[in-house]
C-alpha cells in the first residue's frame, strides 16, 4: 500500500469513526482518554478540542508524543482501524476553533470564542493500518 492509499484510508476511517483514543506521557507511562477527532479535507493533521485547564493540556505542553487509535466500528472483530503517532501542540487559532466547533462543546465552553477552549494539533509521525485484508498491517513513516 503506497502513501497515498494509507493517507486516504486514514481520512476514511476518521470520516466513519470520530472518537478514538489519545494517549499522553506521564511520568514516562501513557495515559489514555477518549477525544473526538477533526482534519481539514485534504490533510491528515488531527484536532480535537479541549480546554486549556486540563491535565492532557499540561502533559502536552511536557511532551508533545502522543499515540491515537480510531477504528473498530462495530463489534470489534476484523474490524480495520488506525494507530497514529504523532507530535501534539497546543492551538488556539480562533478560524480552526470555529471550523471545528458544534454544540456539543457548549457543555464545557461559552462558545468558540471562549478563552479555555483551545484544540490540540496532532501531526502523526508514523501510521500504521490494522486489520484491513492479507496485506495488513501496513505502516508508513512520515
Amino acid at each position: 500500500m503506497n502513501k497515498q492509499e494509507m493517507m486516504d484510508k486514514l481520512s476514511n476511517l476518521l470520516d466513519e469513526n470520530r472518537v478514538g483514543t489519545l494517549a499522553t506521557v506521564v511520568n514516562q507511562k501513557p495515559n489514555s482518554r477518549y477525544m473526538t477527532f477533526f482534519k481539514k479535507d485534504g490533510d491528515i493533521t488531527l484536532y480535537t478540542p479541549t480546554s486549556i485547564a486540563t491535565h492532557k493540556a499540561d502533559e502536552i505542553d511536557e511532551n508533545g508524543n502522543v499515540h491515537i487509535l480510531l477504528g473498530y466500528s462495530g463489534e470489534g472483530y476484523g474490524d480495520n482501524y488506525v494507530e497514529v503517532s504523532g507530535i501534539a501542540k497546543i492551538n488556539d487559532n480562533q478560524e480552526l476553533k470555529n471550523r471545528f466547533w458544534n454544540d456539543h462543546m457548549s457543555q464545557w465552553f461559552n462558545g468558540p470564542d471562549d478563552t479555555n477552549y483551545v484544540l490540540l494539533e496532532i501531526t502523526p509521525t508514523h501510521i500504521k493500518l490494522m486489520n484491513e485484508g492479507k496485506d495488513t498491517p501496513t505502516s508508513i513513516s512520515l
